[in-house]
Protein backbone atom coordinates (compact mmCIF):
# COMPACT_ATOMS: atom_id res chain seq x y z
CA UNK A 1 0.00 0.00 0.00
CA UNK A 2 1.17 3.48 -0.82
CA UNK A 3 2.91 5.50 1.87
CA UNK A 4 0.83 8.49 2.86
CA UNK A 5 2.86 11.42 4.09
CA UNK A 6 0.17 13.99 3.32
CA UNK A 7 -3.53 14.47 2.81
CA UNK A 8 -5.79 13.79 -0.12
CA UNK A 9 -6.41 16.90 -2.24
CA UNK A 10 -9.29 16.41 -4.69
CA UNK A 11 -10.03 18.77 -7.57
CA UNK A 12 -12.92 19.13 -9.94
CA UNK A 13 -11.53 19.90 -13.38
CA UNK A 14 -13.89 21.93 -15.56
CA UNK A 15 -14.20 25.60 -14.56
CA UNK A 16 -12.04 24.82 -11.54
CA UNK A 17 -8.52 24.08 -12.75
CA UNK A 18 -9.51 25.06 -16.29
CA UNK A 19 -10.98 28.34 -17.52
CA UNK A 20 -13.79 26.50 -19.24
CA UNK A 21 -15.41 23.11 -19.64
CA UNK A 22 -13.25 20.49 -21.36
CA UNK A 23 -16.21 18.27 -22.22
CA UNK A 24 -18.19 21.05 -23.90
CA UNK A 25 -15.02 22.33 -25.59
CA UNK A 26 -14.25 18.85 -26.96
CA UNK A 27 -17.66 18.86 -28.63
CA UNK A 28 -16.97 22.27 -30.13
CA UNK A 29 -13.58 21.03 -31.31
CA UNK A 30 -15.15 18.04 -33.07
CA UNK A 31 -17.48 20.47 -34.83
CA UNK A 32 -14.60 22.67 -35.94
CA UNK A 33 -12.74 19.63 -37.27
CA UNK A 34 -15.75 18.50 -39.30
CA UNK A 35 -16.07 15.21 -37.43
CA UNK A 36 -19.76 15.65 -36.51
CA UNK A 37 -22.85 17.27 -38.00
CA UNK A 38 -22.28 20.87 -36.92
CA UNK A 39 -25.87 22.04 -36.56
CA UNK A 40 -27.25 18.97 -34.82
CA UNK A 41 -24.24 18.38 -32.58
CA UNK A 42 -24.00 22.02 -31.50
CA UNK A 43 -27.67 22.10 -30.55
CA UNK A 44 -27.40 18.97 -28.43
CA UNK A 45 -24.09 19.99 -26.89
CA UNK A 46 -25.55 23.37 -25.92
CA UNK A 47 -28.69 21.74 -24.49
CA UNK A 48 -26.76 19.25 -22.36
CA UNK A 49 -24.48 22.03 -21.10
CA UNK A 50 -27.48 24.12 -20.07
CA UNK A 51 -28.96 21.12 -18.26
CA UNK A 52 -25.67 20.62 -16.41
CA UNK A 53 -25.58 24.22 -15.24
CA UNK A 54 -29.19 23.93 -14.08
CA UNK A 55 -28.47 20.71 -12.16
CA UNK A 56 -30.83 18.77 -14.44
CA UNK A 57 -28.37 16.76 -16.54
CA UNK A 58 -29.33 13.22 -17.53
CA UNK A 59 -25.81 11.88 -17.15
CA UNK A 60 -26.49 8.57 -18.92
CA UNK A 61 -27.95 10.34 -21.96
CA UNK A 62 -25.10 12.81 -22.00
CA UNK A 63 -22.40 10.15 -21.77
CA UNK A 64 -24.00 8.24 -24.63
CA UNK A 65 -23.92 11.44 -26.69
CA UNK A 66 -20.35 12.26 -25.64
CA UNK A 67 -18.99 8.78 -26.36
CA UNK A 68 -20.72 8.22 -29.70
CA UNK A 69 -18.13 10.00 -31.91
CA UNK A 70 -15.39 7.81 -30.43
CA UNK A 71 -17.08 4.76 -31.94
CA UNK A 72 -17.03 6.17 -35.49
CA UNK A 73 -13.73 7.99 -35.80
CA UNK A 74 -10.74 5.74 -36.59
CA UNK A 75 -8.44 5.32 -33.58
CA UNK A 76 -5.43 6.82 -35.38
CA UNK A 77 -7.48 9.91 -36.20
CA UNK A 78 -8.73 10.07 -32.60
CA UNK A 79 -5.17 10.17 -31.31
CA UNK A 80 -4.32 13.02 -33.68
CA UNK A 81 -7.44 14.92 -32.63
CA UNK A 82 -6.67 14.34 -28.97
CA UNK A 83 -3.15 15.73 -29.37
CA UNK A 84 -4.33 18.78 -31.33
CA UNK A 85 -7.12 19.42 -28.81
CA UNK A 86 -4.63 19.42 -25.95
CA UNK A 87 -2.33 21.85 -27.74
CA UNK A 88 -4.89 24.19 -29.25
CA UNK A 89 -7.73 24.18 -26.72
CA UNK A 90 -6.68 22.84 -23.34
CA UNK A 91 -3.27 24.43 -22.96
CA UNK A 92 -4.71 27.99 -23.11
CA UNK A 93 -7.46 26.97 -20.66
CA UNK A 94 -5.09 25.86 -17.89
CA UNK A 95 -5.26 28.35 -15.02
CA UNK A 96 -1.81 29.24 -13.73
CA UNK A 97 -3.16 29.85 -10.24
CA UNK A 98 -4.57 26.34 -10.43
CA UNK A 99 -1.13 25.00 -11.31
CA UNK A 100 0.28 26.91 -8.33
CA UNK A 101 -2.38 25.43 -6.05
CA UNK A 102 -1.49 21.95 -7.23
CA UNK A 103 2.18 22.71 -6.61
CA UNK A 104 1.38 23.94 -3.12
CA UNK A 105 -0.37 20.69 -2.23
CA UNK A 106 2.36 18.69 -3.93
CA UNK A 107 5.01 20.43 -1.81
CA UNK A 108 3.15 19.28 1.32
CA UNK A 109 3.26 15.68 0.16
CA UNK A 110 -0.46 15.55 -0.59
CA UNK A 111 -1.96 13.03 -3.01
CA UNK A 112 -3.46 14.95 -5.92
CA UNK A 113 -6.67 13.69 -7.49
CA UNK A 114 -8.99 14.97 -10.21
CA UNK A 115 -12.57 13.73 -9.81
CA UNK A 116 -14.58 14.73 -12.88
CA UNK A 117 -17.72 13.86 -14.81
CA UNK A 118 -15.91 14.28 -18.14
CA UNK A 119 -14.90 11.06 -19.90
CA UNK A 120 -11.39 9.73 -19.47
CA UNK A 121 -10.60 9.99 -23.19
CA UNK A 122 -10.74 13.76 -22.76
CA UNK A 123 -9.44 14.09 -19.20
CA UNK A 124 -6.63 11.54 -18.91
CA UNK A 125 -4.22 13.63 -21.02
CA UNK A 126 -5.17 16.72 -18.98
CA UNK A 127 -4.53 14.92 -15.70
CA UNK A 128 -1.15 13.78 -17.04
CA UNK A 129 -0.33 17.33 -18.15
CA UNK A 130 -1.16 18.68 -14.68
CA UNK A 131 0.83 15.95 -12.97
CA UNK A 132 -1.92 14.68 -10.68
CA UNK A 133 -1.54 11.30 -9.02
CA UNK A 134 -5.01 9.89 -9.62
CA UNK A 135 -7.93 10.46 -11.95
CA UNK A 136 -11.54 9.49 -11.36
CA UNK A 137 -13.59 9.95 -14.54
CA UNK A 138 -16.20 8.04 -16.55
CA UNK A 139 -14.23 5.27 -18.26
CA UNK A 140 -15.09 4.64 -21.89
CA UNK A 141 -14.94 0.94 -22.71
CA UNK A 142 -12.19 -0.01 -25.17
CA UNK A 143 -12.31 -3.47 -26.73
CA UNK A 144 -10.52 -5.02 -29.68
CA UNK A 145 -8.85 -1.78 -30.70
CA UNK A 146 -11.95 0.41 -30.66
CA UNK A 147 -14.20 2.35 -28.31
CA UNK A 148 -17.59 0.73 -27.80
CA UNK A 149 -19.39 3.90 -26.69
CA UNK A 150 -20.27 2.38 -23.32
CA UNK A 151 -19.09 3.71 -19.97
CA UNK A 152 -17.80 1.10 -17.53
CA UNK A 153 -19.16 1.30 -13.99
CA UNK A 154 -20.58 4.29 -12.16
CA UNK A 155 -20.38 7.70 -13.78
CA UNK A 156 -18.53 10.16 -11.54
CA UNK A 157 -21.23 12.81 -11.45
CA UNK A 158 -22.94 14.23 -8.35
CA UNK A 159 -23.41 11.27 -5.94
CA UNK A 160 -21.45 9.16 -8.42
CA UNK A 161 -18.34 11.16 -7.57
CA UNK A 162 -18.77 10.06 -3.96
CA UNK A 163 -19.39 6.44 -4.92
CA UNK A 164 -16.31 6.28 -7.15
CA UNK A 165 -14.19 7.96 -4.49
CA UNK A 166 -15.39 5.53 -1.84
CA UNK A 167 -14.40 2.65 -4.12
CA UNK A 168 -10.95 4.18 -4.55
CA UNK A 169 -10.58 4.68 -0.80
CA UNK A 170 -10.91 0.93 -0.24
CA UNK A 171 -7.31 0.56 -1.40
CA UNK A 172 -6.11 4.09 -0.60
CA UNK A 173 -7.31 4.71 2.96
CA UNK A 174 -7.05 8.48 3.22
CA UNK A 175 -9.24 10.21 5.77
CA UNK A 176 -11.92 12.42 4.23
CA UNK A 177 -12.02 14.42 7.46
CA UNK A 178 -8.58 15.80 6.59
CA UNK A 179 -9.08 15.84 2.82
CA UNK A 180 -9.73 18.89 0.64
CA UNK A 181 -12.03 19.20 -2.36
CA UNK A 182 -12.06 22.16 -4.74
CA UNK A 183 -15.02 22.76 -7.07
CA UNK A 184 -16.95 25.47 -8.87
CA UNK A 185 -20.29 23.67 -9.22
CA UNK A 186 -23.38 23.09 -7.10
CA UNK A 187 -23.46 19.64 -8.71
CA UNK A 188 -20.53 18.77 -6.44
CA UNK A 189 -22.34 19.49 -3.17
CA UNK A 190 -22.48 15.78 -2.25
CA UNK A 191 -18.69 15.51 -2.20
CA UNK A 192 -18.06 19.01 -0.85
CA UNK A 193 -20.28 18.09 2.10
CA UNK A 194 -18.18 15.02 2.95
CA UNK A 195 -14.65 16.38 3.11
CA UNK A 196 -13.20 18.23 6.06
CA UNK A 197 -11.83 21.00 3.87
CA UNK A 198 -14.30 22.03 1.16
CA UNK A 199 -13.33 24.99 -0.99
CA UNK A 200 -15.51 26.68 -3.60
CA UNK A 201 -13.49 27.92 -6.58
CA UNK A 202 -15.05 30.70 -8.65
CA UNK A 203 -18.40 29.13 -7.72
CA UNK A 204 -21.66 29.31 -9.63
CA UNK A 205 -24.43 31.30 -7.97
CA UNK A 206 -26.04 28.32 -6.24
CA UNK A 207 -22.76 27.07 -4.83
CA UNK A 208 -21.73 30.58 -3.76
CA UNK A 209 -24.95 30.95 -1.76
CA UNK A 210 -24.44 27.53 -0.19
CA UNK A 211 -20.83 28.35 0.67
CA UNK A 212 -21.83 31.57 2.40
CA UNK A 213 -24.52 29.76 4.36
CA UNK A 214 -22.17 26.99 5.47
CA UNK A 215 -19.14 29.19 6.01
CA UNK A 216 -17.06 27.44 3.37
CA UNK A 217 -14.08 29.30 1.91
CA UNK A 218 -14.44 30.82 -1.55
CA UNK A 219 -11.36 31.07 -3.76
CA UNK A 220 -10.74 32.55 -7.17
CA UNK A 221 -8.12 31.07 -9.47
CA UNK A 222 -8.95 33.59 -12.20
CA UNK A 223 -8.72 36.97 -10.44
Amino acid sequence: MQSQSGRLAIFDLDDTLLAGDSDYAWGQFLISEGEVDAELYRARNDAFFADYKAGELDIEAYLKFSCEPLTRIPIERLHLLQKAYMEQVIEPMILQKGVQLLDQHRSHGDHLMINTATIDFVTAPIAERLGVDSLIAPRVEYLNGRYTGRVVGTASYRDGKVARLNDWLQTHPYDLRTSAFYSDSHNDLPLLSLVGNPCCVDPDDRLRAEAKQRGWPILSLRA
